[in-house]
C-alpha cells in the first residue's frame, strides 16, 4: 500500500489518501453541522462545547488514520529517514488540529495521566522512604555522659573543709 498521494506512475489519488480525505471532510461536515451554520461562522467566538461533544469519535478516528498511515510511512521509507507524508494529508490534519484545538478548544483527554501521576507521587516520596529507612536501619551511637566532678553532699564537703584547717 503506497503512502503517497498517487498511485505509482499515475494521476490518481491513492486509496490511503481517498479515505484520509473523505474521514476529513466526515470531520469538516461534523464541525459544520454542530455548529449550526457555514465555514465563515467558525471564526466567531462562542461556546464550542458541542462540537467537541458530538465531533470527538470523528476526530479520533481522522487522528488514529493519520497516525496509522505515518507509521506505514516510516515503515515503508526506512531507508530515508525524514520522509514525510505527502502535502495534502499533512495540511488537512494540520487544519483539523488548529480548528479542533485553537477555534474550538477542545481537547482529548490522554490515557497515559494515571502512569504519569502515579510514577510523579513514587519519585516524590522516595526521599521519605530513604530518609525513613536510612534512620530506622542504622546504628545509633550512644551517648556517653559525662558525669561532673562534684562533691556528692555537703557532710562530705564540711569534712573536707575541717581536714584542710
Amino acid at each position: 500500500m503506497s503512502l503517497d498521494c498517487l498511485t505509482n506512475k499515475s494521476e490518481e489519488l491513492s486509496n490511503s489518501t481517498l479515505n484520509f480525505l473523505n474521514q476529513f471532510n466526515n470531520t469538516l461536515a461534523c464541525f459544520e453541522h454542530n455548529l449550526q451554520g457555514s465555514i465563515q461562522s467558525f471564526l466567531q467566538l462562542r461556546n464550542y462545547s458541542e462540537v467537541c461533544k458530538n465531533c470527538l469519535i470523528a476526530y479520533k478516528n481522522l487522528s488514529s488514520l493519520y497516525s496509522e498511515m505515518q507509521k506505514m510511512n516510516e515503515h515503508e521509507n526506512k531507508a530515508e529517514p525524514g520522509t514525510h507524508l505527502c502535502i495534502d494529508v499533512e495540511d488537512a490534519m494540520n487544519i483539523t488540529r488548529k480548528l479542533w484545538s485553537r477555534t474550538f478548544n477542545c481537547s482529548v483527554p490522554c490515557s497515559d495521566t494515571v502512569p504519569v501521576i502515579a510514577v510523579s507521587v513514587f519519585v516524590l516520596f522516595l526521599p521519605v522512604v530513604f530518609y525513613l529507612s536510612s534512620f530506622l536501619h542504622s546504628e545509633q551511637k550512644k551517648r556517653k555522659l559525662i558525669l561532673p566532678k562534684r562533691l556528692k553532699s555537703n557532710t562530705s564537703f564540711a569534712n573536707i573543709q575541717e581536714n584542710s584547717n
